[in-house]
């Protein structure tokens, strides 16, 4: 029974709201509408893809690319652990990273990304809420890191 207790006591602790963590209070809008953006780029990249991938496949996939990244920030800012935490910084400075590089090669070669997808022109298509986001993430896990 020792050993049990032993083995509980060395996991990763659960993300307790009183003990703080990414996915309380701000932080379950912040992974609400992560996922809600994960959902939307994911579903939309994978009907771009199959639909009429050939016209524009690089842009396709990076747009499944991010939602893919989507759901790993969504999941990782839920669950809130110290491993999880660095999944989520890794996850949000990447985002950041795509939606800058793909909105400005969106920008000066248009001819790339004939359809809009998630990163192009900033997320234009998706209300500059790409671009916003990683920026959000990233205050928040600021915000939190005393918490843990």
């Amino acid at each position: 029974m020792n050993r049990l207790a032993q083995k509980l006591d060395t996991q990763e602790p659960e993300n307790d709201p009183r003990t703080g963590g990414s996915g309380r209070g701000f932080g379950r809008v912040v992974v609400t509408v992560y996922a809600i953006l994960a959902v939307a780029a994911t579903a939309r990249a994978t009907w771009q893809l199959l639909d009429h991938g050939a016209q524009a496949p690089l842009a396709y996939s990076l747009s499944l690319c991010a939602g893919i990244i989507y759901i790993l920030a969504t999941l990782a800012l839920a669950k809130g652990t110290p491993r999880w935490r660095l999944i989520a910084w890794a996850a949000v400075i990447f985002e950041l990273v795509g939606v800058v590089s793909v909105g400005v090669v969106s920008v000066v070669l248009p001819g790339n990304f004939p359809d809009a997808t998630v990163w192009s022109g900033f997320g234009q298509g998706y209300g500059y809420v790409p671009l916003v986001l990683p920026l959000v993430g990233i205050w928040w896990l600021r915000r939190t890191h005393a918490d843990h």
